[in-house]
């Protein structure tokens, strides 16, 4: 302890305490049970206190999960014992700090032992832990000592103070005779009577009693430990004013909202036993939804890391048409499939060459945030195959770093709602434009009459979609009515409709003659509206992209548009780092070229006619035919919402095709 001085270390608590009381707090001890989320950051904060001595209790070694909360898990403690790691820290910060371990938990032979002399117990358990956490509280109330639950909630804290004389843990939870599960419920209800967390919970499949998981953030285990820390000082200092349960103190920064509770029947209230039952129906409806990521998120290997990040490149309809196979430690074969029966594939299936260009300048970026450089070339399909066959190879380079768009990957997607009218600034659009000037040139349409314009030409294109039969069959096929997060589709809440809307348009997709008879009865005007009028005004510009080198012959076209979509990608993901959101207008781009062309994607005249107007309201407003662009949409910033629904991806596993090597 040679440079150690108990007194220099604290003397900055002094002033909000005395210099006496700092000497009490040097001779208390706390019992702290669980040294993971809440129970280690417990510690530390009491231990910058300068409270003495604690009992400290925890059986788990630290892990890769525990990264996002815990205060003792980092990478050099993947694998140590919770408990002897926090005591290192505790030590760290007093080295003369008296520390009880107790590195085998707490059963009913050592409850005694771990609550001897001590002054005030906080609870740090598991929220799953119920049987030894009920034992210990009532253990507390039997021996006199003040015990503190600060659960994290949210990005909040819920605080219960069960005190000496007053009500005690079971006959506020009311927990006994009830099974498991229903005990989760209880002890969930009661730490949050007020549920502030529920306006943001973005994804309730992540809360399952049942599997005993629940999402957590460091934040909120911060923020307990503050709150249960002041506690425990008032307490072992005699200041009083610590209030008891019943009474429950609710606070979340992210709704900026204190609610203070008082259940003075605990879960025995009528009010209490309502949202009992109603909270029982939301859980398990909440466990009930799937998630939108895949559970394997175990580490993998630098190509597996790659693969996984690079797989949130956009294709038509969420369609992912690329398959990739594992040649070696840094090398893969794309293959690029060709989407058959779509009537969106308009140039012979310039959409899809566009995505395989997005999903290359994935690759790229997301090897080069593994050291990597990346080079492909394109092959031959192998036997003559549909498709096309991409051989890339990522480069181990010392030094190479990381692109800035990384992060975005996985944060960039599409926005079909109104977005704010502000005009992007001049130092927006020429970041925008030099993202992709490698391939494209990038014009902007940003008036109110360019706006409007291009939102007539997206409404004429809405109007032929929901009247076409073929492309009735794509949006039957791609639409996910039951997923706010689809894997392998559009979720009904992400395209753009009136929540009072989607009902009505549930009912035409089941089949075409319903369809049919709503063009008839009612016309397309209300989803040309709510999809392209509304949105199309309310943005900051509308964009187009053509190649740079203009339009290319077939021997160039294949080269050509892989890179524009490379081009195209690094612009949307730039659009995403800027905090900007797009909505590309494939249908507008389709069926122009359509009308153009003469081309017959469907056997009804009077669509093939309105195609035609497409073609020349297009060439009217835009100055150009469409073959002179490949990609339209728009652009601006978003209103702040959760991000409670979008389309996510197909895991690694299920895009692999036969591997020679193992991905990790």
């Amino acid at each position: 302890m040679q440079g150690f001085s108990y007194d220099a270390a604290f003397d900055r608590n002094i002033g909000w305490v005395t210099e006496w009381e700092q000497q009490a707090l040097r001779a208390k001890r706390v019992a702290i049970a669980g040294m993971g989320g809440v129970g280690g950051v417990h510690m530390l904060t009491l231990a910058r206190f300068g409270v003495g001595a604690f009992s400290v209790a925890d059986f788990d070694r630290f892990d890769i999960v525990n990264f996002n909360r815990q205060i003792g898990a980092n990478v050099a403690t993947i694998g140590r014992p919770k408990a002897e790691v926090l005591d290192e820290m505790a030590h760290a910060i007093n080295p003369e700090v008296r520390v009880r371990r107790f590195d085998h938990g707490i059963d009913e032979s050592n409850i005694d032992a771990f609550l001897d002399g001590v002054d005030v117990f906080i609870d740090g358990f598991d929220f799953f832990v119920l049987d030894i956490r009920r034992k210990v509280f009532d253990r507390c109330a039997a021996l006199g000592i003040p015990a503190l639950c600060a659960a994290p909630i949210g990005m909040g804290v819920g605080f219960l103070a069960f005190l000496p004389g007053q009500m005690s843990f079971e006959q506020y939870f009311r927990l006994a005779g009830h099974p498991e599960t229903e005990q989760y419920l209880r002890f969930l209800v009661g730490l949050v009577p007020r549920a502030l967390h529920r306006a943001y919970l973005v994804d309730g499949s992540r809360l399952d009693l049942n599997a005993k998981r629940g999402p957590s953030t460091g934040a909120s285990c911060q923020l307990c430990a503050s709150v249960a820390s002041v506690a425990a000082v008032k307490l072992m200092l005699g200041r009083g004013d610590v209030q008891a349960a019943p009474v429950h103190h609710h606070y979340d920064p992210y709704v900026g909202r204190l609610v203070t509770t008082r259940l003075r029947w605990g879960n025995a209230g009528p009010l209490q036993r309502l949202k009992l039952a109603l909270g029982g129906r939301a859980v398990a409806a909440m466990a009930r939804r799937p998630s939108p990521l895949p559970p394997d998120l175990a580490p993998r290997s630098p190509l597996g890391e790659i693969l996984y990040a690079a797989r949130w490149a956009p294709s038509g309809d969420n369609s992912q048409p690329w398959r990739f196979e594992v040649t070696g430690e840094n090398t893969i074969v794309m293959h690029l499939l060709r989407e058959a029966d779509n009537v969106y594939q308009y140039r012979d299936g310039e959409p899809t060459l566009l995505a395989g260009g997005a999903i290359l300048e994935n690759l790229r970026i997301a090897a080069s945030a593994w050291g990597r450089r990346m080079e492909w070339r394109v092959a031959d399909p192998p036997n003559g195959g549909a498709g096309h066959r991409i051989e890339v190879e990522f480069h181990p380079t010392e030094g190479f770093e990381r692109d800035r768009l990384f992060a975005q990957l996985h944060l960039r997607s599409v926005d079909r709602t109104a977005y704010r009218t502000r005009r992007l600034t001049q130092v927006e659009k020429a970041a925008l434009s030099a993202a992709a000037s490698d391939a494209l040139i990038v014009d902007w349409h940003e008036s109110t009459a360019s706006r409007w314009g291009m939102a007539k030409l997206g409404g004429l294109a809405t109007d032929i979609r929901l009247r076409t039969p073929e492309a009735f069959a794509v949006h039957q096929k791609v639409i996910d009515w039951d997923r706010a997060f689809s894997p392998d589709g559009l979720p009904s809440r992400a395209l753009g409709l009136a929540k009072m809307s989607l009902p009505l348009m549930q009912w035409a997709m089941r089949d075409w003659p319903r369809m049919r008879r709503l063009n008839q009865f009612t016309g397309t005007w209300l989803a040309r509206l709510q999809l392209d009028i509304i949105p199309g005004l309310a943005s900051a510009a509308f964009f187009t992209m053509r190649l740079k080198e203009g339009v290319p012959g077939p021997e160039n076209r294949l080269m050509a548009l892989l890179r524009a979509g490379q081009g195209m990608q690094r612009f949307w993901l730039e659009a995403s780092r800027l905090g900007l959101v797009m909505q590309p207008g494939l249908a507008i781009l389709a069926f122009a070229e359509y009308g153009a062309r003469e081309v017959p994607f469907t056997a009804d005249p009077a669509l093939r006619r309105k195609a035609r107007t497409l073609a020349d309201r297009f060439q009217s407003a835009l100055g150009a035919g469409p073959d002179e662009f490949v990609f339209v949409g728009r652009i601006g910033e978003p209103h702040p919402r959760l991000p409670l629904t979008r389309s996510t991806r197909r895991s690694v596993a299920e895009l692999s095709g036969p591997t020679h090597h193992p991905i990790g």
